[in-house]
């Protein structure tokens, strides 16, 4: 537990404390809403390490009850989950997330869905899902219809998760779905999806909503020496995961050089894609060395990161590794705030951080409770240094369908026996609860 030596420094007043999950990874019920992505990539042999898929997972559609007494335990003010396309396009799809709502409601917990992480329908990518112009659109029809249900009760909304890493692993590299292999030839996929965002904004406002914003993943680049072969590839590798995301949303416009690789009319595109926003959100989980390519395929992170790539991911020495290998590096949330707060000025929304988490295994998960805590002091020193943050979600409250990974990672406050489906809250969670009882 916190102890008043330890205690962490108070968050200003309406600091909004939470936790999050995505809808794929915890709803099961698959047999009760169209086809996703996910569902059709986890069928194929090979693609999910332990061979699983999220059929059922933790059968959050038939125990939401159950899970929101969990988040009302906690005390959290808000919970981000994200709202599943293909169950919505299902009959009788948006019952549930009416019913959601309320309970959530009810507990005094806060509503904060996003609208797109990563499970498109599969109807959609046979028509070319995220390469095809025409699914930006068709997202926001499907939004319009998600706000004029359920805008009377949810005002926070998140359009997109980490559109970065949907394209990345998705359609350049392959290791998730849809299983794309088209390295730079992906770039479409980003461009629409922040077509999408922006239309998204559009139909989020036309019914209402005052406080919208985007989940997008970000992380410092810390180039492996000052040899300039490694700060090229440094510099290259912090535009596309960075800034290929927040320049446009941010600022208008892409970085040079490629703006002119987008299809369509990028002008005309980007004044939609800047569409004013209420906040910004940020997924961190830890910085990334980078230095120049080095002629052979390298396995990182539960990656390939292809040699024919103009850079190479590579480990940070000398810190402290979370079970699933990725670096633990507290003071790097710092950088990465402090950062966008110089580059972007005033161009900045207020920043939400939407997911910050870690894989421990265990119950007595005193790793986890570490890892919080240091990201949180974090946290709290990039509000000193003047960055205007409004909130901060765990990842996750549960133990989930951890993507490619399957179930062999455990990012939850709550353990789920996914042969019973039983949930116990962790160690960590007694702790986070703590600490919110703190902030009030």
């Amino acid at each position: 537990m916190a102890t008043e030596e330890r205690a962490i420094p108070r968050f200003p007043a309406g600091f909004l404390w939470g936790v999050s999950t995505s809808a794929h990874q915890i709803e099961g019920a698959a047999d009760e809403r169209e086809k996703s992505v996910w569902d059709t990539f986890t069928a194929e042999p090979g693609r999910v390490k332990d061979g699983s898929t999220a059929a059922v997972a933790c059968d959050h559609y038939h125990r939401y009850r159950e899970d929101v007494s969990l988040l009302a335990g906690l005390g959290v003010d808000a919970y981000r989950f994200s709202v599943s396309w293909p169950r919505v396009r299902s009959e009788g799809g948006l019952d549930f997330y009416d019913r959601l709502v309320d309970e959530l409601v009810a507990a005094g917990v806060r509503p904060v869905p996003t609208l797109f992480h990563w499970d498109l329908p599969s109807s959609l990518q046979e028509e070319g899902g995220w390469l095809n112009r025409d699914t930006a659109s068709r997202f926001a029809e499907y939004v319009s219809a998600v706000a004029d249900r359920l805008g009377d009760r949810v005002k926070k909304w998140i359009t997109l998760n980490e559109p970065a890493e949907h394209t990345l692993f998705g359609h350049a590299l392959g290791a998730h779905a849809p299983g794309k292999q088209l390295m730079f030839d992906a770039l479409p996929a980003a461009h629409h999806q922040l077509l999408g965002h922006g239309l998204a904004v559009q139909a989020l406002r036309a019914a209402g909503a005052t406080d919208v914003g985007i989940a997008n993943s970000h992380g410092p680049t810390w180039p492996a020496s000052r040899e300039q072969p490694d700060l090229e590839a440094a510099d290259f590798y912090d535009l596309l995961l960075n800034r290929l995301f927040a320049d446009p949303v941010l600022l208008g416009e892409y970085p040079s050089g490629l703006g002119e690789l987008m299809p369509g009319d990028v002008a005309a595109d980007l004044k939609v894609i800047s569409e004013p926003l209420d906040f910004y959100g940020v997924n961190y989980y830890s910085p990334t060395r980078v230095g120049a390519p080095q002629g052979e395929d390298i396995e990182f992170g539960g990656l390939t990161i292809p040699a024919e790539l103009p850079f190479s991911v590579q480990e940070i020495e000398d810190v402290p590794v979370t079970d699933f290998g990725w670096p633990v590096v507290p003071e790097g949330l710092t950088e990465l705030l402090t950062t966008f707060h110089e580059r972007y000025g005033d161009r900045l929304p207020p920043v939400v951080i939407t997911e910050n988490g870690c894989s421990y295994e265990g119950i007595d998960d005193q790793a986890r409770i570490a890892y919080l805590d240091g990201h949180i002091r974090a946290l709290h020193q990039a509000v000193e240094a003047g960055v205007d943050v409004r909130g901060y979600f765990v990842w996750s409250l549960m133990d989930n369908f951890e993507w490619a990974e399957g179930y062999a990672r455990r990012f939850g406050l709550v353990h789920v026996d996914f042969e019973t489906l039983a949930r116990t809250p962790k160690a960590s969670y007694a702790w986070y609860r703590e600490l919110l009882r703190a902030q009030k």
